[in-house]
């Protein structure tokens, strides 16, 4: 159907249209702002003055308080102004925003919207006819052409004009689209003029959504989400054969919980290779030390005397009471990862060296060691009262999961609201840019290490709980892929500088629910690290194709 180009307004037309809201609204408002020029809009002023007045540093102490005083005593004028007015500034609010309502969308708003979709609708018609006729003209030049270099040039000359046309279809497309914006916008600035900024709920949640439905671009939507809807659709896909295969729901409470549960001690993991990923950086170590962490969890825990030594000692924490090696067992899980995460920050940030490289040798350090003190034996179960006492079932509900939790909260924090995590940013954007800013780069990079080190003693130490020991050298094997995949899908990434704390979270979901999703149906431990293999590949694909856009 060809555009009505009689429902298209002209600029012209749009402000006429527009001008009764205007002037209606514009008159309530000078009659607002008289009312509050002795009143809010002087309460305002007084108190900047007021704060202006504690920074300054040109008066002595007794002006100051001189000052102070004659700007309190106007200060109170004034509120006394503003709530003298306030009931009569509220009814004038109320009737410019009953006009508003009345007649913004039925006089003004909708008319421009069908304009729009007019304006958009003619656009295509246009681009249509054009592409049509440079087509025809393109045709008619290569009949009256032989020279095959003559052809060529044609050919590439036909492309730019096709595309030029697409440009100018993609600018038509845009202005009506802007135009729409404007006219929705308009709205809110009236509001936002009456009430001094102050929106209800309901009224910044469809500027948020409107201002989304703006901006959306499908391409860099699919790009920052084609991964999760990929692996939605696929745990859906699970969530359907599971009960038809294994004749068993997949998606219940208890299956919930125990993802959560599974992948409590992995977030913490995450949460520390994460801060090395900000700075383009990983950690090759990371299922050694959650080995290293099991088994020194595993002796101090351990029920009664260890039925395995260390280089040939064997230990027994038995006469000590539950609680302190609860703790003490903390404590050397913390400190041994710390100092293996330290040694390798310690040589990434003095001689430049790759954390690749750094991390990967003590990842065979930590491994050699404990499996060579060890012998490479399982230690055996720890004492079971102490699952009880630090990750109790609540009514069914894991507790583990609240120490996931606590963990988020303080990484969040740190990265979020603390000087160093400002500075683990801009060090993971530009580390040249932030060392002549004054930034420490070996400092932030050691503490980065450091932290995360803090990170896998306390993930080790859980793990140990939840699976009441078992420590051995050989525990933890992979983790650190599960926990680099899980930063990469969670949006953290390796160019460094970007990355947020809610996409490590659903990262560690997404692949705990997925790998305890294929092993109830019985899909084998190998193929399961195929999946994984395929998830990390897509979602660093994604990550370098944002990269080169962004650039």
């Amino acid at each position: 159907m060809a555009a009505d180009k009689t429902k298209i307004l002209t600029a012209e037309q749009e402000r006429q249209l527009r001008q009764p809201i205007d002037a209606y609204v514009g008159g309530i408002q000078e009659k607002i702002d008289a009312l509050r020029a002795n009143g809010t809009s002087r309460v305002v002023e007084l108190q900047s003055s007021l704060d202006d007045l504690k920074r300054d540093r040109i008066y002595t102490q007794e002006e100051k308080a001189g000052r102070r005083a004659a700007l309190t005593a106007e200060l109170e004028k004034a509120k006394a102004v503003e709530a003298q007015n306030k009931a009569e500034v509220s009814k004038l609010i109320a009737q410019a925003e009953a006009y508003l309502k009345e007649h913004y969308d039925k006089d003004y708003y909708q008319a421009v919207v069908t304009s729009c979709k007019e304006e958009q609708a003619l656009a295509q018609e246009k681009y249509q006819q054009v592409v049509a006729q440079l087509n025809q003209e393109h045709q008619e030049t290569l009949a009256k052409l032989t020279d095959q270099g003559e052809i060529k040039d044609e050919k590439y000359v036909q492309k730019n004009r096709l595309f030029d046309a697409k440009m100018q279809l993609a600018k038509d497309i845009q202005e009506a689209k802007d135009r729409r914006h404007a006219a929705f916008d308009h709205r809110y600035h009236l509001i936002d003029m009456l009430r001094l900024s102050k929106f209800t709920f309901g009224e910044s949640l469809a500027q948020r959504w409107e201002n989304y439905k703006y901006t959306f671009n499908r391409r860099d939507f699919l790009l920052r989400n084609g991964l999760y809807i990929a692996i939605i659709i696929i745990f859906i896909a699970l969530c359907i054969i599971t009960p038809i295969v294994k004749n068993t729901p997949l998606l219940t409470v208890n299956n919930v919980l125990n993802i959560l549960q599974q992948a409590s001690p992995r977030m913490f993991l995450a949460l520390g290779v994460a801060g090395l990923i900000l700075l383009a950086g990983t950690d090759l170590s990371i299922g050694r030390m959650v080995g290293m962490g099991m088994t020194a969890a595993t002796i101090v825990m351990h029920q009664g005397p260890n039925t395995g030594g260390v280089f040939g000692h064997v230990f027994d924490f038995s006469g000590i009471p539950v609680p302190v090696r609860v703790i003490l067992a903390l404590v050397v899980c913390v400190v041994l990862c710390t100092v293996f995460t330290t040694i390798a920050g310690f040589f990434t940030a003095k001689f430049k060296m790759h954390p690749f490289i750094s991390t990967m040798a003590t990842m065979l350090v930590i491994f050699g060691l404990v499996t060579y003190s060890t012998k490479g034996v399982s230690f055996g179960a720890i004492d079971p009262s102490i699952r009880q006492m630090i990750i109790p079932q609540i009514n069914g509900f894991p507790t583990i999961i609240l120490w996931a939790v606590a963990a988020v909260a303080v990484v969040w924090f740190i990265w979020n609201k603390t000087t160093f995590g400002k500075n683990l940013f801009a060090v993971g954007g530009n580390p040249e840019a932030a060392s002549v800013s004054g930034i420490s780069v070996f400092w932030v990079t050691v503490g980065a290490f450091v932290l995360a080190g803090v990170l896998y003693g306390f993930g080790s130490w859980l793990e140990c709980i939840r699976m009441t020991g078992s420590g051995s050298a050989a525990y933890g094997q992979g983790w650190e892929m599960d926990a680099i995949a899980a930063c990469v899908v969670g949006g953290v990434s390796f160019t460094g500088g970007i990355g947020k704390i809610s996409g490590v979270v659903v990262g560690v979901c997404i692949f705990t629910a997925l790998t305890y999703s294929l092993t109830v149906l019985g899909i084998d431990t190998n193929l399961q690290f195929v999946f994984s293999g395929i998830i990390i590949l897509v979602a660093v694909m994604l990550d370098c194709l944002k990269y080169v856009q962004k650039k």
